[in-house]
């Protein structure tokens, strides 16, 4: 049973953001500041990736732990109502994203997936594993 009403519920799960989050707009700042061009949800692309490289074939996800299930992850918790619901939600979010990162990478896309919880790190160090020096 859930905790909150249906109304309630509603407008929560209405607030929630897909794109332009917070997680997205620092990893924006970052790339921008380190002297990187980017485009932003290229509807062309399988996916639609938050941030797309093109110039080095680059395209970038910033996930959230909780809807993209990271692996290990504390904030990738299991909601405790509607649990079916939930269960099925995550494995279609989980299929999905796979299933996009393979069709980019057979289209010659390198696919880079930041998580939530990384974000930390990766601000302090200014460094995104795996994307090439700048030229």
């Amino acid at each position: 049973m859930d905790k909150v009403s249906p109304e309630i519920r509603s407008r929560t799960m209405a607030s929630v953001k897909s794109c332009n989050t917070k997680p997205e707009v620092m990893v924006r700042k970052l790339l921008h500041s380190l002297g990187y061009r980017f485009r932003l949800q290229r509807k062309d692309l399988p996916g639609r990736p938050d941030i797309v490289l093109p110039k080095y074939k680059i395209a970038i996800f910033v996930n959230g732990c909780f809807w993209h299930r990271h692996k290990g992850c504390k904030r990738a918790t299991m909601p405790t109502s509607h649990l079916e619901y939930w269960k099925a939600k995550f494995a279609r979010n989980i299929t999905r994203d796979k299933e996009n990162y393979h069709k980019l990478e057979e289209l010659g896309w390198h696919v880079l997936i930041i998580w939530e919880c990384e974000l930390k790190s990766i601000l302090k160090n200014r460094i995104i594993p795996d994307l090439p020096k700048k030229e």
